[in-house]
């Protein structure tokens, strides 16, 4: 590769992590205020699951579209600037007066907005060389996490200082921002021959195995992390009297260990220990780890659960992201991204509405040992999983 070549890509790369991090404040500026701003809305806790749920579910009926259109017309640039204006538009939805139908409108098109994900990992991918996935995957999910972070830090003692709907405007502020920077990135044409996406590519990519195993463990993780911190931890932080600042605290707690993980993972990690060695210990203890947030007497205790929590989905999310793509060809990766991101999109769904419905029926608690639940059940598969593949890896060795 030539220096210039080389230079411009690094810019490239800068350009898109401002890009995506901005991308990601727009989306979870208001997520750790989210459950309880539905709750001064009037809103009930099944009904505050189910606009939770709808993102998820969304995202479940779009994802995997978007992904198989962008691989037909070799472009991700339209996406991304389709997601950064619908970031934008969801905040400006949820500061419309009324109940239950804009807080609904608008987590229905965030989730239009989280669809568009696929197109930001494909082209950030593009930018390395195929063998540098693991690499492209840490880096991205390192730069979601920074967004993710740089939102939810401030959320709360802004509500609080303001008003409800600061963070929002801040939200559209961010996802405008987003939108200009996504003008200076430059895409590469598709090569010349690259054969076009088919019903035959289509069930190709279904088929893959490690693909497979990687969006089932993924519908889990989301379960998880939508049931807990993306979900009704915040409101289970209240209940144990946090406001404003120790509500970021709580935030940071997950957030800090989160990002360190995301960095570690596709590198020094992966390397060491193996990848189905890292799923097993992150989802073995990140099960305990939800289970225990129901059982926290005080906000010490529940910072600590999210901070093993954070540091273990850390860990889990690059590697299932790289596992998702590795027998994916080059034509076939966004629809492979696509279909992977739409399967655990049914956690992002099924988690919190049913967490929702649970938390109305008993109590908030009840919703966490479900999550727990779904960490144990994903625990037993890398183990049985883990041992398929490393069976495999030994006979392709002989």
């Amino acid at each position: 590769m030539s220096a210039a070549l080389h230079n411009s890509r690094r810019q490239q790369r800068i350009w898109f992590g401002i890009m995506t991090v901005l991308y990601w404040t727009s989306m979870y500026m208001y997520v750790p205020i989210l459950s309880p701003y539905l709750t001064s809305r009037g809103l009930s806790l099944s009904m505050i699951g189910i606009v939770l749920g709808s993102y998820g579910f969304v995202q479940l009926l779009v994802r995997f579209p978007i992904g198989l259109w962008s691989d037909t017309l070799g472009r991700r640039k339209p996406f991304i600037m389709l997601g950064l204006a619908a970031g934008a538009l969801s905040c400006l939805l949820f500061i419309i007066p009324g109940g239950f139908g804009w807080a609904l409108s608008g987590r229905v098109v965030a989730g239009v907005c989280a669809s568009s994900w696929v197109a930001f990992t494909i082209m950030y991918a593009s930018m390395f060389r195929p063998d540098e996935a693991s690499k492209a995957m840490g880096q991205v999910s390192a730069m979601t996490v920074a967004g993710q972070l740089l939102g939810m830090a401030f959320s709360a003692p802004l509500a609080d200082t303001f008003s409800w709907h600061v963070p929002f405007y801040i939200g559209i502020g961010a996802g405008v921002a987003g939108f200009i920077v996504a003008l200076f990135i430059r895409e590469e044409p598709a090569a010349e021959g690259r054969p076009p996406m088919s019903v035959r590519l289509l069930r190709g990519v279904a088929r893959q195995r490690t693909l497979v195993h990687a969006a089932v463990l993924s519908v889990l993780v989301h379960a998880m992390l939508f049931i807990s911190m993306f979900g009704f931890t915040p409101l289970k932080a209240k209940e144990l009297g946090a406001d404003g600042w120790l509500l970021t605290g709580i935030v940071f707690a997950f957030m800090v260990p989160h990002a360190i993980a995301s960095l570690l993972a596709g590198g020094v990690l992966s390397a060491k220990f193996g990848e189905w060695r890292l799923l097993q210990v992150g989802f073995g203890v990140g099960a305990v780890a939800t289970a225990l947030i129901a059982f926290s007497p005080n906000l010490i205790v529940l910072a600590a659960t999210q901070a093993v929590n954070g540091f273990m989905q850390g860990l889990l999310l690059p590697m299932l992201l790289s596992l998702a793509i590795r027998e994916a060809k080059l034509n076939e990766r966004a629809t492979a991204m696509g279909f992977y991101q739409a399967v655990y999109s049914v956690g992002m769904f099924a988690g919190p509405f049913i967490a929702g419905w649970m938390n109305d029926r008993w109590s908030i608690d009840s919703g966490f040992w479900l999550g727990g639940a779904a960490g144990v059940i994903a625990t037993v598969l890398t183990f049985v999983w883990g041992r398929k593949a490393a069976g495999a890896a030994r006979v392709q060795q002989r």
